[in-house]
């Protein structure tokens, strides 16, 4: 039986505690803008453009006109946010739409850590049935810490349960369809994004996530002590019933959760992406667990060659993971829409380092060093991989969500910290203390066998390892 340590207990509460400090500063400072702060905001941008427009003039003849017209544009769009469209001459409008957006960022900080960890806990259950379903066995040794590491979708479901319902009652503008009048564009998909059917569908995917869930998981335990087959084959059974629910609503919540932050925006893509940045982080928190139980004294059973397995799907994900970015990127930018167009113009312009920074963390990095086999097999490079690539997919999340909550007013400080680390410690208490529950072995699983002997065959080397 695993033991949850106390120093991994206090650091855990220690996380959330500094985290809660960090997400209440954000509210506290959120709340004291003011519409005269939005005035200076905009008139520092102004300011900026000013600047532009006087440097334009030192540009040779041949240079002036684009410049001029780029300057010209920006000062008339001050498309400071995802949903545009600004009159520069706006007034009081403007500046509220500005103090608006500012008075976001800590709602937007909050969600950005939410999203990013429940989709992981949901994907390390998702990946857990897809184990079951497959009937493979080279992961069975694995099952016991994938059930205890996904235990945080019922405390995190209902946070973002409360999340959606504050912002339905108005006490955020995170969704603007919920306060959008006389918009052609997102009237036409109020069939869809309408507050009522909006909060239902959400409470049915995280009841459902964690019925499923408890189904899946009793069965399976009850193998543990179980004569014949029959709690396996109920638990294979609900595991295909799962993955079936788990595909379509991970993409409709893609689209109520994330796609409905800009209207005027959609992808159809979308779902598979959120799939993959959430899929190859569920998978690196998963190798992360084994290297630090193995590093504890546990999991015995567990040897180099399931690290290499968990390092072929974060290196294989990873690759998936860029193929949808840049498809998503250019078929967009072939179609050169505006209602399209409008979601990467923005993150380019105005996260642009970030925005392609993340490209180098998710796909690049883990390209370079998970390419060699014998590296996967390797607990201190494969731990620099994971938080490198567990740091990039934090940073999509967060280049999901700023652009159209909080539009150019984005920073990274105490109210985003705050939030990454109140969840992160509440996603390693509820692990954690699931995990001591149980023994870590699947002692009944009919495949147990087979994955206490796996060992994966290098035919660069020729060995057995």
């Amino acid at each position: 039986m695993y033991e949850f340590s106390s120093k991994l207990k206090i650091t855990a509460i220690a996380l959330m505690v500094i985290g809660a400090l960090g997400i209440a500063f954000g509210f506290f400072d959120g709340a004291g803008k003011t519409i005269d702060d939005a005035k200076e905001v905009i008139a520092h941008h102004e300011a900026a453009v000013a600047e532009k427009a006087e440097a334009a003039k030192l540009i040779p003849q041949y240079g002036r006109k684009s410049q001029a017209k780029a300057v010209t544009k920006e000062t008339v769009s001050h498309n400071d946010d995802a949903h545009g469209h600004e009159d520069a001459h706006a007034g009081e409008q403007h500046a509220e739409h500005v103090l608006s957006q500012m008075q976001n960022r800590p709602w937007a900080a909050f969600f950005v850590g939410l999203f990013f960890l429940f989709m992981i806990a949901l994907a390390i259950f998702a990946f857990y049935a897809i184990q079951i379903a497959a009937s493979a066995g080279w992961s069975i040794v694995l099952l016991r810490l994938m059930e205890a590491l996904s235990a945080s979708i019922i405390p995190l479901g209902i946070i973002i349960l409360l999340f959606l319902l504050a912002s339905a009652f108005g006490m955020n503008h995170i969704f603007p369809w919920m306060h959008a009048e006389g918009d052609a564009l997102i009237e036409a998909k109020a069939w869809w994004l309408n507050t009522p059917s909006w909060l239902m569908r959400s409470f049915a995917y995280i009841i459902g996530y964690i019925l499923f869930r408890h189904i899946i998981i009793k069965k399976n335990r009850q193998q543990d002590d179980a004569t014949d087959l029959t709690a396996h084959k109920k638990a294979f059974k609900y595991s295909i019933f799962f993955l079936v629910f788990f595909m379509t609503t991970e993409s409709m919540l893609s689209w109520d959760w994330i796609m409905s932050l800009d209207p005027h925006w959609f992808s159809s893509l979308f779902g598979w992406y959120i799939f993959a940045t959430s899929i190859v982080s569920a998978i690196t928190v998963i190798a992360i667990a084994v290297m630090y139980l193995k590093s504890r004294g546990y999991l015995e059973f567990v040897n180099d060659s399931h690290l290499h397995d968990l390092g072929k799907y974060m290196f294989g994900f990873s690759i998936f993971w860029a193929y949808l970015w840049f498809a998503q990127y250019m078929l967009i930018w072939y179609s050169n829409m505006p209602e399209e167009t409008t979601y990467f113009m923005q993150r380019m312009e105005q996260y642009q380092f970030i925005f392609f920074f993340m490209v180098v963390l998710n796909l690049v990095f883990p390209l370079i060093v998970l390419m060699d086999s014998d590296v996967k097999r390797k607990f201190s490079i494969m731990l620099i991989v994971g938080l490198v690539i567990l740091t990039g997919h934090y940073i999509d999340v967060f280049v999901m969500i700023m652009p159209s909550t909080v539009g150019a007013h984005w920073h990274f400080g105490i109210p985003e910290m705050g939030s990454i680390l109140f969840f992160v410690g509440l996603f390693i208490y509820f692990g954690f203390s699931a995990l001591t529950k149980r023994p870590l072995l699947p002692k009944g699983n009919p495949y147990l066998k087979e994955s206490e002997h796996y060992h994966y065959y290098n035919l660069d080397h020729g060995d057995d390892h």
